[in-house]
């Protein structure tokens, strides 16, 4: 017989059902999945051996848990998450506003109604799913929100004194009683709403209106917050931090490969998208590493941080960029070109803090430097070192480049809606690059070489080999000396 069939107290009793608190509930489940070797937090990547650990010792711990981190770091989704921690379903005494437990009940209506039938209460389930609340914190939210107030319409029906509990209406966390509940960014709750979290988070008991109302709930805690320094619209106060029993400091992917399986999983990409353009390696690499420059660069706010958001929208916005050109063009399947790039600078803009010399600067110019600064970082992993200074007699790698770039009077242009017939043509033309990829790269994919090939282009720009001109069709290559050379 399935538990959620059970219909009354007298049957739950008759199986020998045993309720336990939701912290040991999570402790419990938690055990099994360590013992199993499951995977706790599924499609979380970055945390394995910082975050999760921690987190999985809070719960052992029977902790409330204070999630500490900048915008962007799977806060809410470890949150959430925790919900496979919980048993599958639960019983409530069947009619209950805060889920109470047939074993121990808590509100004046279990009570008198287990009293008055005793093992005919009728009983209901609640599945895992229901068993989460959440509350972005904001300064409009008062006490009566969330923990609850007289209720005059219900006294008045009732014919009730406001002296009497069965006028209160319950806020949000008494009805969250036995489930998960999440209060995002802390710091901006106002401080007496805090307060009145004391006693919930010590003593687990609430109290409205000056009732003498005692109810000990059951309630898993999970704060999110930014950093204080950051969060200036507001602080967690220093006797609710004392409270809660762990914080748990989240960072951004240290690494490009978990960044690239993070923006992987999360990028919503139609299919017919990913059928129509190829993305080569590099270029997603390159994506990822634009938002490693953006966190260490000096014209973005470091304290409001980079969210995992951008590269999410910017692969969005990249292959929207690609599919957009090949249905302009009327290509079937296209290659996505460094040039596309172009195209994630909106989902830039919108998602960075600049500080006032960024300001100064603009966000957009800030954006196409991030891109600039990608191409030279990653470039020196696949081809030789640019050097600041270079003896006049010495030979480079990329003279030959830099020499048909010389000849070129009206400079080399890549448009931005070339067929890819048409792309591949131009850059076919170069014939240093094709040298320079048989050297230094002699492993590559004909389908990635396009891509490198005009990656390269870029890189020497970035290293004043050449010089880049945006305008409004496409982008424009010269050498950077050739016109006072020639007098052009």
């Amino acid at each position: 017989m399935k538990v959620e069939n059970i219909k009354t107290l007298g049957e739950l009793k008759e199986v020998d059902y045993k309720s336990k608190s939701i912290k040991d509930e999570l402790r419990d489940n938690l055990i099994k999945k360590i013992k199993n070797k499951e995977t706790t937090f599924e499609g979380v990547h970055g945390y394995e051996n910082t975050v999760i650990p921690e987190l999985e010792r809070a719960i052992l711990s029977r902790h409330n848990i204070n999630l500490l981190g900048l915008r962007g770091q799977a806060k809410t989704r470890l949150a959430r998450l925790m919900l496979n921690l919980l048993d599958e379903y639960i019983p409530v005494v069947e009619g209950s506003e805060i889920n109470d437990d047939p074993f121990q009940p808590i509100s004046r209506y279990a009570l008198e109604l287990i009293n008055d039938k005793g093992d005919d209460t009728p009983i209901s389930w609640i599945h895992r799913s229901e068993r989460f609340a959440e509350k972005l914190a904001t300064p409009d939210v008062t006490v009566a929100d969330i923990i609850g107030d007289v209720d005059p319409i219900k006294a008045a029906n009732l014919k009730l004194s406001y002296a009497d509990d069965r006028v209160i209406h319950y806020g949000m966390i008494p009805r969250a009683n036995r489930c998960i509940f999440v209060i995002n960014e802390l710091p901006d709750l106002q401080a007496r709403i805090q307060v009145a979290l004391f006693n919930i988070l010590q003593e687990g008991d609430i109290q409205i209106r000056g009732f003498k109302l005692r109810l000990p709930l059951d309630i898993q805690f999970l704060f999110t917050a930014n950093p204080e320094d950051y969060t200036n619209r507001g602080s967690i106060v220093t006797p609710l931090k004392d409270r809660i029993g762990s914080q748990i400091l989240t960072h951004y992917p240290e690494d490009i490969e978990t960044a690239r399986r993070i923006t992987e999983q999360e990028a919503k990409l139609v299919e017919s998208q990913k059928a129509s353009v190829i993305v080569p390696d590099l270029a997603r690499d390159l994506l990822e590493q634009i938002v490693f420059e953006a966190r260490e660069s000096e014209f973005i706010d470091a304290k409001s941080g980079v969210s995992a958001r951008l590269s999410i929208s910017a692969l969005e916005n990249l292959l929207s960029t690609a599919e957009r050109r090949a249905l302009i063009s009327g290509d079937a399947l296209t290659t996505l070109r460094l040039s596309d790039f172009v195209g994630i600078v909106p989902a830039i803009t919108g998602k960075v803090e600049l500080v006032y010399e960024g300001e100064q600067e603009g966000a957009a110019v800030v954006a196409y430097n991030l891109i600039g600064e990608a191409v030279k970082k990653l470039f020196e992993e696949f081809f030789p070192k640019i050097g600041k200074l270079q003896k006049q007699e010495e030979e480079g790698p990329y003279d030959d480049v830099i020499s048909w770039f010389f000849n070129q009077k009206d400079g080399f242009e890549l448009l931005d809606d070339l067929r890819d017939k048409e792309y591949k043509t131009l850059l076919d033309a170069i014939l240093p690059l094709d040298d320079l990829l048989a050297e230094f790269q002699p492993n590559l994919e004909k389908m990635d070489s396009y891509f490198v090939k005009e990656f390269v282009l870029w890189a020497l720009v970035e290293y004043k080999q050449l010089s880049k001109h945006r305008f409004t069709e496409g982008i424009q290559f010269k050498d950077p000396y050739g016109s006072f050379i020639s007098g052009i």
